[in-house]
């Protein structure tokens, strides 16, 4: 079964940094786009990030110059890397990736269970 298996958050204080990593687990033909949302309670899932397979990337507004994705093809693993972190960055981070799957290759939309980030001080 696939999964997109998410780690890499936590609690850190204002200016500071996280790095947040988004496997692909079990067996797949290929990862198109790959990307980060985030959601706070009450309110809708965002788009921080995303992430072609050819390494275009996009990015939201309010992370821009701060946020940097990247991923490793070869391990099917999207990263964000998370500078200057804001308290309004506070929310719960889910990895998205558009996974063609066997035994077809069709594509399919996949999300990770998520991973709290909290900036405060």
């Amino acid at each position: 079964q696939v999964q997109l298996v998410e780690s890499g958050g936590g609690l850190v204080q204002p200016g500071g940094s996280l790095r947040l990593s988004c496997a692909v687990s079990g067996s797949i033909f290929s990862a198109n786009t790959m990307g980060w949302y985030r959601q706070v309670p009450g309110k809708q899932r965002d788009l921080v990030a995303t992430i072609t397979r050819s390494g275009v990337t996009n990015y939201s507004g309010s992370v821009k110059g701060r946020f940097t994705i990247s991923r490793d093809n070869a391990k099917t693993t999207v990263y964000l890397q998370m500078n200057s972190l804001k308290p309004e960055d506070t929310a719960v981070y889910f990895c998205n990736a558009d996974l063609r799957t066997p035994p077809f290759g069709y594509s399919e939309d996949y999300w990770g269970q998520g991973t709290q980030v909290t900036v405060a001080s």
